[in-house]
């Protein structure tokens, strides 16, 4: 059966079981990852994992394993990769707002930028942590800061949400270390070093559009911070009254964000540009300090080490809940967990939809297209991205396409530009079968429809302007 016609209806599932049928996002996705899977044939599975790079015999087996299997293995992948940052930053997110030390940061930066820059402090600032740290950890990290600033403000909370989300999403494209473009450079043999340089150039030019577009969003679409499991306002409203001497000190209240983001950064970078077999320095005590830090730069353990720091921070200022921090850690894993279904569920869908070969069909109908190659560097990935819900999917199919090109002498131009070109299309459009849509849209507390009125729009504005961008750099500075 055509590839396109099974993701035609596992989006009518998932679109009109969510919006129409008001079923559980969690439900409505399972269920179309399911028809997705019962329309795929065995044999266009067994040649997805064949495109994988599994032998003959296992691509075979795998393909042969019931849907159910499939299915789950799908739906435990995607656990693997945000199960126990999203369980590990609710109890940062929690212990955060409900110790004050949400409020401590916020109120740190207002003094220091003013009431009317701070959603500029946070698109500035996402922007920069997700250079080398993984986007959705960001996203975990920032959001209680957006939750209590908009409660301190008592308004323009959509502006805050949108300033994060957009700062993040977009250096997650264009800069290394970030995967995605860490990938590309290679895959393109491009330097990193130029890829940083272009693609932090690119990224602040594109997030300055996102936050014009989020300054227009938040007049037009009049969304509140609502109550959410993550903290109920009245409680963090009394605390946004303290006095500042009954909040934490700066240090402690920033230690659960700031020892995550460090060892993670330190990481990045030594994986970066570090040879991974030879030892850093000539001192053996240094090497042990640097793999100490290593360890605890690992994205999970650096979030769970962040989660008991923000628990200590919560004990030390509310003496008196020591004996229930059990139920108060048991309320934020419930909040956490239902985020951890629907992602996952998000990502079950996106891996159906993958195993139908619809990149592959993809990159057949575009091959022969006569147009020139870096909006089709972008064309490739948008339709790729917006289909199967994968950036990474889409980045990984359009530099398969395009590599042999960009190590083309006569190609006329630097291939730092379409490296760039593939980033700016994987930001085009994010939906129901992304599971990062999923991950802004519940730590957010924004509902289905109101992200598709705003998260999707506004990325989908910021890739075109970074395809534009891209396009009038290369004509004016073809071999930078």
């Amino acid at each position: 059966m055509d590839s396109i016609f099974i993701l035609f209806v596992g989006v009518v599932i998932v679109v009109g079981g969510i919006l129409g049928f008001k079923l559980h996002p969690f439900l409505a996705l399972l269920l179309a990852a399911l028809v997705v899977a019962l329309l795929t044939p065995v044999a266009t599975v067994e040649l997805f994992y064949l495109s994988k790079g599994n032998s003959t015999a296992e691509a075979l087996k795998l393909a042969h394993k019931s849907i159910g299997e499939r299915l789950a293995t799908e739906f435990g992948n995607t656990c693997v990769k945000i199960g126990i940052l999203i369980a590990m930053s609710a109890i940062i997110g929690k212990s955060m707002l409900e110790s004050g030390a949400a409020e401590r940061i916020i109120r740190a930066m207002l003094k220091s930028l003013g009431v009317k820059k701070a959603p500029i402090g946070f698109l500035i600032s996402s922007f920069f942590l997700t250079i080398p740290v993984f986007v959705d950890t960001v996203i975990f990290l920032m959001m209680p800061l957006a939750k209590a600033m908009g409660l301190r403000l008592g308004k323009n909370y959509l502006l805050l949400v949108l300033c994060v989300i957009a700062g993040a999403v977009m250096a997650n494209s264009f800069v290394p270390p970030s995967p995605g473009p860490l990938f590309l450079v290679g895959a393109l043999n491009v330097p990193i070093g130029l890829m940083m340089v272009c693609g932090t150039l690119l990224g602040l030019c594109t997030i300055t559009v996102g936050y014009f577009f989020a300054i227009w969003a938040n007049k037009k679409y009049d969304i509140p911070l609502r109550d959410s499991p993550d903290a109920r306002l009245e409680e963090i409203q009394k605390i946004a009254n303290k006095d500042d001497s009954e909040l934490p000190a700066l240090g402690f209240a920033l230690l659960p964000a700031v020892f995550p983001l460090v060892t993670i950064c330190i990481r990045s970078g030594v994986e970066a540009f570090a040879t991974p077999k030879m030892p850093l320095t000539q001192f053996d005590f240094l090497n042990k300090l640097i793999d100490f830090v290593l360890f605890f730069g690992d994205k999970n353990i650096a979030l769970f080490s962040g989660a008991l720091f923000a628990l200590f921070v919560l004990a030390k200022q509310k003496k008196t809940m020591k004996d229930g921090m059990t139920a108060f850690v048991q309320t934020a894993l419930m909040s956490g967990g239902g985020i951890i279904l629907i992602t996952a569920a998000g990502g079950a869908f996106g891996g159906m939809l993958q195993q139908t070969g619809i990149s592959n069909h993809i990159a057949d109908l575009t091959k022969d297209y006569q147009m020139a190659l870096i909006p089709l560097a972008f064309i490739i990935t948008a339709v790729v991205r917006t289909a199967q819900g994968s950036a990474t999917v889409a980045l990984i199919t359009a530099s398969g396409i395009l590599s042999g090109m960009a190590q083309n002498a006569n190609l006329g131009f630097n291939p730092v530009y379409l490296c760039l070109a593939i980033g700016a299309g994987a930001k085009l459009v994010p939906w129901m079968n992304d599971a990062g849509f999923w991950i802004m849209c519940k730590t957010s507390n924004l509902t289905e429809k109101e992200a598709l009125k705003t998260i999707a729009p506004m990325q989908t504005i910021m890739g075109i302007t970074g395809l534009i961008l891209i396009m009038i750099a290369a004509q004016f500075f073809p071999m930078i």
